[in-house]
């Protein structure tokens, strides 16, 4: 198979030029005649094939809410041709069978690469450590107990040290659960409202405890989904003494406030939860300066019947895959805090480094992994043509640039909208 894509504008480069793929690879120019099919991409952005390191994808057990074809048919719409799934399935992502049973049925959709992220501890119930001589052998890159954070501290040590063995990094959820009890974030809206707030304080803990694990071992630690000011702070001190923590975030966190749930709206019910301005300045400073290395989603679909309910028992967590590029370019790029070269970063070659995956190269040979943006023109997102099963999004109506106009992942298109 044999493709060229014509005009198209490297998110590095500054003119337009042919992007020749053969046989899912990179390569050289070869004449257009001989190609299987000719895109006129006439000036639309061009990156790598995007990395996803935190997201959920249901399957097995919560195929109500999506399936691991649809999730990532989705993913592909965003731009993802790499995504890194967490293990809160049912039953858990403990076992070297439940792994296999997921990296089977990625393969067979064919939507994108799909590495899964395996239990740190059996059942996730942070008390015994999981198999993870097992799992990697299956393909899984990290591990995590997702949304249900190692509390013992003891535990976490021996998680740490038994990940190291393997050379696969830990990614902890931080957040002292006896401090965690809310619905939102602890302020001056949870009291107007009447809503049961999580305060920063909670997620501070837990971060300052994995940093000092992390320096004592001199083994990396993974912060999932930062959200405060605390947060990043402390990340950025440990970075300049040579701590190796990395940390992520979503957009989210750098779009959204905890004024947004005033209406008791559940698609802004977030796990952590949307703070407040102060936090989200510190965020988007982080992802300035360095201090934090990824964004990825958190994506997490869910049915419309455990969002269409009182707040403060409604499920937390948003889809992603569809918005995240068009948030961080909007939001980031076309603001002036960021250059696209830093997004790309951020979103590809950055989690790709933390997970060893070796993803987004664009030279011959490469795999030919890579997303179409249009960069110059606003769109409208609408959450009814969206690809996910779900449908629980806050950002449905907001008006965006970056929409994706083309994926291919290994030489084939798994995406296309193109004008």
């Amino acid at each position: 198979m044999r493709l060229v894509l014509k005009n198209a504008k490297k998110y590095n480069e500054e003119t337009l030029s042919n992007i020749y793929i053969e046989d899912g690879k990179f390569a050289n120019e070869f004449a257009e005649d001989t190609a299987d099919r000719v895109i006129d991409l006439k000036g639309a952005t061009v990156t790598p094939g995007l990395v996803d390191m935190h997201c959920h994808l249901r399957e097995p057990g919560g195929e109500y809410k999506e399936t691991i074809k649809t999730g990532t048919a989705s993913a592909a719409k965003g731009g993802y041709t790499s995504i890194c799934c967490m293990p809160n399935t049912n039953p858990v992502a403990d076992n070297a069978a439940v792994i296999s049973g997921i990296m089977k049925k990625a393969e067979e959709a064919g939507n994108c690469r799909v590495y899964p992220i395996g239990a740190a501890t059996k059942n996730i119930e942070g008390d015994q450590i999981s198999e993870m001589g097992l799992m990697k052998d299956a393909g899984i890159v990290a591990v995590s107990d997702d949304g249900r954070p190692i509390k013992n501290a003891g535990i976490m040590r021996k998680v740490l040290e038994y990940a190291s063995d393997f050379d696969i990094p830990v990614l902890n959820h931080c957040e002292d659960k006896s401090l965690a009890e809310g619905a939102m974030n602890e302020g001056p809206i949870s009291t107007t409202i009447g809503i049961r707030g999580i305060p920063t304080a909670a997620e501070d803990i837990m971060i300052s405890r994995d940093i000092i694990l992390s320096e004592y071992l001199d083994i990396p630690v993974h912060i999932c989904h930062v959200s405060t000011k605390g947060g990043v702070r402390m990340i950025r001190d440990a970075k300049a003494r040579g701590v190796k923590v990395t940390a992520e975030t979503c957009p989210h966190y750098f779009t959204l406030t905890d004024a947004c749930c005033e209406n008791y709206d559940t698609n802004f019910k977030m796990h952590p939860p949307l703070r407040t301005q102060e936090h989200v300045d510190a965020i988007i400073e982080g992802l300035k300066d360095g201090t934090i290395d990824t964004i990825a989603t958190d994506n997490a679909p869910h049915h419309e019947d455990e969002k269409v309910c009182e707040f403060s028992v409604a499920l937390n967590g948003i889809l992603g895959f569809e918005t995240a590029f068009a948030l961080g370019y909007t939001y980031l790029v076309k603001t002036g805090v960021i250059t696209l070269e830093k997004l790309v970063d951020l979103m590809c070659f950055a989690p790709s480094k933390i997970l060893k995956l070796g993803r987004g190269g664009m030279e011959v040979g490469d795999d030919a992994d890579l997303a179409v943006f249009n960069t110059s023109d606003e769109f409208t997102f609408d959450k009814n043509t969206l690809l996910s099963k779900s449908r629980n999004t806050p950002y449905d109506g907001w008006k965006l640039y970056g929409e994706t106009l083309l994926t291919i992942m290994g030489g084939k298109v798994t995406y296309e909208k193109l004008c």
